[in-house]
């Protein structure tokens, strides 16, 4: 756990209309940050409009992934709903710079909000991959503790091709170049999903196995690339940011 309790909780804003998936996102969010049930709070934002979110009730805000990509040519009433809702949170987070943690799907709602290209030209299907931080990267307090280079989960059909203006591209990929990134002081955002680990990911993977992450004789290929690679670091920057920002340290 999180050494020093904040004395404001966290927001977790999570999109995933499958029950099973939204929980164990919350449950890895949880375990990974270090945070309780009490101090990281889920809102489940396709099932309650968000409304209007008082920053100064929270110590930073936390934005999982989802089956949703802001590149869709045909979105349903609900993805237009659940994107509306988080225009505006994130509009006002970026307006005073508020602390906010955004994994893959946060790379859609994010970057495209702040001014970056966000397009298919970097989509990866699912896997783990090795990626490596840049010199900017290895002077990040919420990469405090990680190596240069790390496993990471990944599975995206979008990624940020441009990076927008007042940002700081944090680590780097080979077949995806923007994999994490800083706007501002307070605003992360990641493609990896560094809230995953070996389990949760399978899981994942038998939970979307049709929405195209991949193809459908490709399923023992992708769990075989988990194998031989420390799934613990990524993480790290989880715990970090929640340290960080739950104390002001």
């Amino acid at each position: 756990m999180v050494s020093t309790p904040t004395t404001k909780p966290f927001l977790l804003l999570s999109t995933r209309p499958e029950d099973d998936m939204a929980a164990q996102e919350h449950q890895s969010f949880i375990r990974l940050t270090g945070l309780s049930e009490n101090t990281l709070i889920q809102h489940r934002v396709e099932q309650t409009p968000l409304g209007e979110v008082d920053l100064s009730q929270w110590a930073g805000i936390f934005l999982g992934g989802s089956p949703f990509n802001s590149t869709d040519t045909d979105k349903s009433d609900l993805q237009l709903r659940v994107e509306n809702c988080l225009r505006s949170v994130v509009g006002q987070a970026l307006e005073v710079d508020f602390p906010v943690f955004g994994a893959c799907f946060g790379v859609g709602t994010i970057a495209g909000i702040a001014g970056g290209i966000v397009d298919r030209t970097y989509g990866e299907p699912a896997g783990c991959i090795t990626i490596h931080q840049t010199p900017a990267g290895r002077e990040d307090p919420i990469l405090a503790g990680m190596p240069d280079r790390f496993a990471a989960l990944v599975g995206h059909k979008e990624a940020c091709s441009r990076l927008p203006e007042n940002s700081v591209l944090l680590v780097e990929g080979e077949a995806c170049p923007i994999q994490m990134f800083r706007i501002g002081a307070n605003i992360y955002v990641t493609q990896f999903h560094p809230e995953l680990e070996r389990d949760s990911f399978i899981a994942r993977l038998n939970a979307y196995k049709h929405g195209g992450y991949y193809g459908p004789d490709e399923y023992d290929r992708v769990v075989a690339t988990l194998d031989g690679h420390d799934l613990s670091v990524a993480p790290t920057m989880l715990k970090n940011f929640a340290r960080i920002y739950a104390t002001g340290a």
